[in-house]
């Protein structure tokens, strides 16, 4: 779920913290039949309104974004930086695909879409980020 997160939010300790209330929000909520989707779909939903409010944030602040501790190699800084682009939904999408290995329908489940809304997302995610990688 941390890594989850991660990739939404871009952010170690944020997606952490997002994780931890999402756990505690689940203790409170002892008539959940699916924990593990109830809690993925509660980690993007979370993730997602933590990156609206960072956006709206840094419109306000004029603070450079801090530099990455770990040292990538230009593809992965290409990757990265092409991920950091997409939306949060999309980028969810595809960390839920290809990085946790999930169907559509469990995919569409965390999402609280519907199957072929999941494959629309892989779509525009894909060619989003095949054309940032062709900039590159």
């Amino acid at each position: 779920m941390v890594r989850l997160a991660c990739v939404t939010t871009g952010s170690v300790p944020a997606a952490e913290d997002v994780v931890q209330e999402v756990f505690l929000a689940l203790l409170h909520r002892p008539d959940v039949r699916e924990p593990t989707a109830w809690l993925r779909r509660a980690v993007v939903s979370r993730c997602t309104s933590w990156v609206r409010r960072r956006r709206l944030e840094r419109r306000h602040a004029s603070q450079p974004e801090p530099e990455p501790l770990v040292a990538l190699g230009p593809d992965a800084i290409a990757v990265r930086a092409g991920l950091a682009r997409l939306r949060p939904r999309h980028r969810a999408a595809i960390f839920l695909r290809y990085y946790l290995d999930l169907s559509e329908a469990d995919i569409a489940d965390a999402l609280n879409c519907r199957p072929g809304t999941v494959k629309s997302l892989l779509h525009r995610a894909h060619s989003a980020l095949r054309e940032h990688l062709d900039d590159h």
